[in-house]
Formats: structure tokens, sequence, C-alpha cells
């Protein structure tokens, strides 16, 4: 794989793009950045990309809209180093969750980066589990969309519990669940769940199904500040479920999320390491799963011009 290169685009990035770069046995790219005393962003690639396939990954390590900025401002260069191809690597796509217009007078801040996305020059785009899927369709390029559903699915298939039942935490989330009870061949209940506005607190009441005396299994793209998912825990254990298993592609955990996971009824948070998980945030109750491998398979077909489809087909 002589004709691309992998760099990443802040010191956050730098463990996952080693990690893919490990997989893929390439060297991580050279690139210097920093920050001028006018609280400027600079960026210079230090090594020739012209006519490569230039991958560039960002991952979403707080402040998030530094983030944004270091890599537009790195596609730019990548640009004018005159890059063949300049391929984005999001593990996580950043204001995900501002999908929609659905109170008056706000934006759609999700299609709006996707589309600074594109007008800084990008040609492709590789992320995982989008909030909503209909974000994919923001995009004019190519944007390829894995999922960390195979990875959660193989954890517990490790852990061999017993007795389990998939829980949907809404209506929404009820085809996703289907998906996981298939495979571990399990039924599946559906949390009666509402959120009010902006409020964090999901307001959970009864649990459609049956509960009592089962290891609830509890899947979700991401868990920010864990409202949500705390809220599933209580109620599910309300209604006798025994244990309480979450799995997520996503730990974004911001806010209280941490000190309410170890205060809560759940007895394991599984999620990838799409987001960095930082020192202070890790606790006995989390167990972070690489997907590292997923996104290098899946720069190895886009350089070798095969099927990223195929990938989850075989799973």
């Amino acid at each position: 794989m002589d004709d691309i290169k992998i760099f990443a685009c802040s010191k956050s990035a730098e463990k996952f793009t080693n990690e893919i770069c490990s997989c893929l046995s390439v060297e991580p790219g050279k690139i210097h950045r920093q920050k001028f005393k006018n609280d400027n962003n600079f960026v210079q690639i230090l090594e020739t990309v012209r006519e490569k396939d230039v991958y560039l990954i960002q991952t979403t390590e707080p402040p998030v809209n530094e983030r944004i900025m270091e890599l537009l401002i790195a596609v730019d260069a990548a640009k004018r180093a005159t890059a063949r191809r300049i391929v984005v690597v999001l593990p996580y796509f950043m204001y995900s969750r501002s999908d929609k217009k659905d109170q008056p007078r706000i934006p759609v801040t999700a299609k709006l980066f996707a589309q600074l996305i594109e007008a800084a020059g990008v040609d492709r785009v590789v992320t995982c589990d989008l909030h909503n899927p209909a974000i994919q369709a923001y995009f004019n390029i190519n944007c390829d969309v894995l999922t960390g559903r195979f990875i959660l699915e193989k954890y517990f298939d490790l852990k061999q519990i017993e007795n389990k039942v998939v829980v949907a935490t809404d209506a929404g989330s009820s085809k996703k669940a289907y998906k996981y009870a298939e495979h571990f061949n399990c039924p599946i209940c559906l949390v009666d769940k509402r959120r009010n506005g902006n409020d964090d607190k999901a307001i959970a009441t009864s649990v459609i199904g049956e509960i009592q005396g089962k290891n609830a299994l509890v899947f979700d793209d991401e868990v920010d500040t864990a409202g949500s998912i705390i809220e599933t825990a209580e109620v599910v254990k309300k209604f006798g479920a025994k244990d309480v298993y979450v799995g997520c592609t996503h730990g974004v955990l911001s806010g209280p999320a941490i000190e309410r996971i170890q205060n809560s009824d759940i007895k394991e948070l599984v999620m990838t390491n799409t987001v960095p998980l930082s020192k202070e945030k890790q606790i006995d109750k989390i167990v972070v799963v690489s997907i590292s491998e997923l996104f290098a398979e899946a720069i190895k077909r886009i350089n070798e011009a095969t099927s990223i489809g195929e990938l989850f087909e075989t799973n």
C-alpha cells in the first residue's frame, strides 16, 4: 500500500491512527500541528503526498470545534499538496445529534458539517454508526458508514450470558434491537420512554415484554450524558431484570455521565474506541473494545477498489 498516506489530524487521534496503521503495516504520516499566539491553528504535512491517497483521521476529544477546524485545515493542506484523493475518517461524526429541524429557528448542524467537509475538497468520508442514517445523504460525495454492531455481538458472545433479553430503549431503537435479538436468538422487550424538548433526562415508565429474572442487554449508538441509558436500566430493574449490560459504539460520556454510570444499576458498559476515553473517565464498569481493525479493513478495501458492503455481509 505504497500509494496511501495516513495522518492524525490531532494529538487525540494519534492512538487510533497508530492502531489503524499497525493493522495495515504502514507508518503513520508525519504531520506538524501548532497553535499560534493569536489562537490560529497551523498544519504542515511533513512528507510528500503528491498523487497519493491521503487519509485524515480525526477524533472528537473536546473541544469539538477545535477538532473540526484542525480537520478542515489539514484537508486544505493535503489538497494544496496535490494529493490524488482525500479521504476523511471520522470514527464519530461530530454534531450527529443535530440532525433535524425539530424545533423552531434551529440549525441542522450535522448537515452544515457535511457541507463544510465537502466544500473543503474532501473526496470521500468514512464514519461509523450515525445517530441518524439520513446523515449519510447530507453528502454529495461518497460516505461509507461502518458499524460497531458485530464487534459488540462478538464481545457478548464470548461472555456467554444466559437467559438474555435485548431491551429496546424506545420505539425508535426497536429495529436495531431486533437485529441484536436475532443474532443472540433471544426475546426482545421495549421500554416506553419519553423526552421533553432539550432536557437530557429521559422518562421511562413501563416495559412491554417479559423481563422478569432475565439478563438485560441494552444497545445504543452512543451514550452521551447517560441519562437515557440510566433511566432504561432503572426501569428494567424495577420490572425484575437480573443484571443490566449496555453496549454502544460511541462512548461520548459528557457531563455527569461517569458519576451516573458508577452509581447506576448497570453492571457493565461496553463501548468501542471511536471516542477517546480519557484517564479520568476510566472506571471498572466501562470496557473498551477496539474498532480500529474494522476501519483499517475499510481503508484497505477503498484502496483496492473492493466492496465495503461485503465486509458486513460476511459477518
